[in-house]
């Protein structure tokens, strides 16, 4: 007996078939057998649905934003990279182990 390939179920499907489990008026049993899925993988489904429902109507408020940018902390990065890179650049033309033409 073969093993059955690796299936990606999408997004659509996982939450037709937790509404499924969320309304009980079949067992995960019967939902199982009706979606060729397993039982667990159907709880797992619905538990996520009923801890993700929230979020749905815009949860609590607390969506991460972005960290704000420091446009000077980059610039003086830069600059400190450029001239490190300069630095080991004649470093090694001197030690004749970069050739002057790149």
């Amino acid at each position: 007996m073969s093993r059955r390939p690796r299936r990606n179920h999408s997004p659509a499907f996982k939450a037709k078939v937790a509404l499924a489990a969320i309304k009980g008026e079949k067992t995960l049993a019967e939902l199982a057998e009706q979606f060729d899925v397993h039982a667990n993988q159907i709880a797992s489904w619905r538990t996520q649905l009923l801890e993700g429902a929230a979020e749905v109507f815009g949860g609590d408020g607390k969506a991460e934003a972005p960290p704000p940018i420091d446009v000077k902390e980059l610039h003086a990065k830069i600059g400190e990279l450029t001239l490190t890179n300069d630095f080991l650049a004649g470093a090694l033309t001197k030690a004749g182990l970069l050739s002057a033409k790149r």
